[in-house]
């Protein structure tokens, strides 16, 4: 076996082996990647620090991904993808989608309380979306006042598998003038008003936030934005301030020291909670100026900071159609493992779990306690 491992674990500690079969995605126990066979034979699957590639009667293999994350059960498993249903989560000046057939909005109700607003369903060139503005039509609902729960649960109530978040921010680097995109890749959570699970006290759950942002979803929104040509930088970390007040100038010379990229109020725990519910996410921060730390910040006018929302917002719209047919076009499950997250990550034992969160949490729950 062709193998290199990781975190010093040797062949020796390979904890199973199963049949492949060529074309197939497979799941190892104990690392939570996708993997494609190109030729017949059995693999060696690692334990839980995996390996970087493994080889099969010499064909080798896509390349194995551990993102921190842990699979399901001891035996290696297939599993059909479901059809992509895109939701799309719009931030400041993004308040709809144009161009959707058999558009229609709906109430979702949830056992967390109202979404920020009814979803959005309709089609783009064929392909289902739903949409939900982050703060209501006429933004209604500040920051601090969102139901991220709710609104989660609602999109994943609504078969939504992959989550595009646009979002507006403020830049924290000269590097990133107002107008410029950013494919988020971390976070910085400093929000603390929140409440940030579906899970609590009688049923407990631990996912990992490693790599917050699915790489797959992330990848194709790069790929739009070079289409389109959106000045847009692939990467990035995001800071989550509480809100709703802006920085203090010593607040932001502090963030640009940690190494963050873009300052906003909204996409935590809108990311965690996506992840809990086994949903891709991917962030695109729009920045409409730069934080208090610039020089010409105090400089900058209302009415230039709305020209370049709007701007933005413009740029949003576009993206997201150049994005669909690129998801649309998805036919096996997500190989950066987003849908399968609560592998392993339930910690309560069955006898002693809440029943009343217990039901409050079927949907999120149902795939990976097999109900």
């Amino acid at each position: 076996m062709a193998a290199a491992p990781r975190g010093g674990r040797s062949s020796s500690e390979v904890l199973d082996e199963v049949p492949l079969d060529p074309g197939r995605h497979y799941w190892g126990p104990g690392v939570q990647v996708l993997l494609q066979v190109h030729g017949p034979g059995r693999l060696p699957i690692a334990g839980a620090m995996g390996y970087t590639s493994a080889e099969t009667d010499g064909r080798e293999t896509s390349k194995i991904r551990p993102d921190g994350m842990r699979s399901r059960g001891a035996a290696a498993m297939t599993e059909p993808a479901k059809p992509p249903v895109i939701g799309v989560i719009g931030g400041s000046g993004v308040y709809d989608i144009e161009g959707l057939s058999d558009a229609a909005w709906r109430k979702v109700d949830t056992p967390f309380g109202d979404a920020s607003d009814e979803l959005l369903h309709g089609t783009l060139d064929g392909q289902p979306l739903v949409f939900l503005p982050r703060h209501g039509r006429g933004h209604a609902v500040p920051p601090s006042a969102l139901n991220f729960r709710a609104n989660i649960y609602a999109l994943k109530a609504a078969g939504v598998t992959e989550i595009v978040s646009v979002s507006a921010v403020g830049s924290l680097k000269q590097a990133l003038p107002p107008g410029t995109f950013v494919l988020v890749d971390q976070f910085i959570d400093r929000t603390f008003d929140r409440i940030k699970s579906f899970f609590g006290a009688g049923f407990a759950a631990h996912v990992s936030m490693a790599d917050p942002v699915c790489a797959r979803l992330r990848g194709h929104l790069k790929s739009a934005a070079e289409a389109l040509g959106v000045p847009f930088q692939d990467g990035g970390t995001y800071l989550v301030m509480e809100g709703p007040q802006f920085s203090t100038r010593a607040e932001s010379e502090l963030y640009r020291t940690w190494g963050c990229d873009v300052i906003g109020m909204t996409n935590m725990p809108e990311a965690k909670l996506a992840r809990e519910a086994e949903v891709c996410y991917a962030t695109v921060a729009m920045a409409t100026d730069y934080d208090c730390w610039h020089d010409g910040h105090d400089d900058v006018s209302v009415e230039q900071v709305v020209k370049v929302l709007m701007e933005n917002a413009d740029k949003a719209r576009a993206l997201v159609r150049d994005l669909v047919p690129r998801l649309a076009a998805r036919t096996l499950p997500c190989d950066a493992g987003c849908q399968h997250a609560l592998d392993n990550a339930i910690i309560t034992q069955a006898a002693r779990r809440d029943p009343v969160l217990s039901a409050q949490l079927s949907l999120i729950t149902a795939r990976a306690l097999g109900a």
